[in-house]
């Protein structure tokens, strides 16, 4: 059977239908942890769901030596870097690693380190949740910083988040170019495709629109570095010129009473990023939003409102 490799349209729909099905996957857990544990449990665990939801699936196809539901689809399988053999367990466990657990690690280690970093005082909270000796473990490093110290990590956190966000795109824009590694995971396990039944040769017409739309994405994404590189450059200006402003004030006028210490009532903790509903009531950005995944509605008083109406609150304490 003649077996040539599979070029990025047939790649873009077999991700696009591993997605629609890990999507149905991953909102029917929700439901069902949300409908039995309630909604502070389904807020603490939604990351951990859907990393299980994730597994669950590949676990069933890829690591079984099945092709997923998306490959099926396009009628294309995975093949080790000769091109000749079905990659071993070994390289599918490894796939399934880079392609899931990566992600989400770094996402939960960037998330917690910069929550503490943030902290105005230590979190002394012992609830036993995701991760939480490696909480503690960063509690415990973040305690012996000093405070001159954790002010000029918390840039660097923000920058490495941006990073890997940056990263993800320009490894997209390379597989437009070349057609080779949709995804990060498959690149590092060394996992490509080749297709099966019609082999037929490509129309180059298409070959050459994914080049051209990988060569504007990288000009799009150089853009965008250089218009945020000029508004930090600004930001860093203006915070400069206002710390001489408050250094000529009065103390008396530069003073301010101290930050009220509010929770969310929905991860009970103190308030990061604060929202408002329409109604007035306070919550973490990131619990009403995905409160508003599921339910439209204020969790206090039950006004039904639309998710774009919520408002962050910059520079609330």
């Amino acid at each position: 059977m003649p077996l040539v490799p599979a070029n990025q349209p047939q790649l873009i729909r077999s991700s696009q239908k591993d997605e629609y099905y890990q999507n149905n996957l991953t909102n029917n857990a929700n439901e069902l942890v949300h409908t039995f544990a309630g909604s502070r449990r389904w807020l603490q665990w939604r990351k951990e769901i859907e990393l299980l939801s994730d597994l669950t699936y590949y676990v069933l196809t890829t690591l079984s030596g099945y092709q997923t539901l998306g490959e099926e689809y396009v009628n294309i399988i995975q093949v080790d870097p000769s091109r000749r053999r079905i990659p071993s367990r070994m390289r599918r466990t490894a796939l399934i690693f880079f392609h899931t657990f990566v992600s989400y690690l770094l996402d939960k280690l960037l998330i917690c380190l910069e929550n503490e970093l943030e902290a105005e005082a230590p979190q002394t909270s012992r609830a036993w949740g995701p991760l939480s000796r490696v909480r503690l473990w960063i509690q415990r490093a973040v305690g012996m910083l000093t405070e001159s110290q954790r002010k000029s990590l918390i840039p660097l956190v923000f920058a490495l988040q941006q990073g890997i966000t940056l990263l993800y795109r320009v490894h997209v824009a390379v597989f437009y170019i070349t057609g080779a590694f949709y995804h990060i995971g498959k690149r590092a396990a060394g996992v490509s495709y080749l297709r099966v039944g019609n082999v037929s040769g490509d129309d180059p017409r298409i070959g050459n629109s994914y080049r051209l739309l990988g060569a504007l994405s990288l000009l799009q994404l150089s853009i965008t570095l250089t218009l945020q590189f000029n508004n930090l450059r600004q930001r860093q200006r203006a915070r400069h010129e206002w710390k001489r402003h408050r250094n000529l004030l009065p103390s008396h006028q530069v003073s301010q009473p101290s930050s009220r210490s509010a929770r969310c009532i929905l991860c009970l903790e103190e308030r990061r990023n604060t929202s408002s509903t329409p109604c007035g009531h306070l919550f973490c950005w990131e619990c009403i939003t995905e409160w508003c995944n599921t339910k439209t509605e204020c969790p206090l008083c039950r006004e039904k409102f639309q998710p774009h109406r919520l408002v962050y609150l910059r520079n609330y304490k």
